[in-house]
């Protein structure tokens, strides 16, 4: 289940890569939890697209990808 950091209008998912897990983190201009789930959700296969290049691509910040709304 992805979790949102209130303060920071961030929601964290994992990406799943095999057996592999890998973390992302998505920044939102959004105030509530169902707000940004559901623009995750509402665009999952996108942001799952460029989570998948950018890890490809080695570009993490932390260990962990990091995407900002489409």
């Amino acid at each position: 289940m992805p979790r949102i950091k209130p303060d920071h209008g961030t929601i964290t998912f994992f990406l799943a890569s095999g057996v592999n897990r890998q973390m992302c983190r998505l920044a939102t201009t959004f105030n509530t939890q169902k707000q940004a789930f559901s623009y995750l959700q509402k665009h999952r296969t996108e942001f799952e697209r460029i989570a998948r290049a950018r890890l490809a691509s080695g570009e993490l910040e932390e260990g962990i990808v990091v995407l900002s709304m489409l």
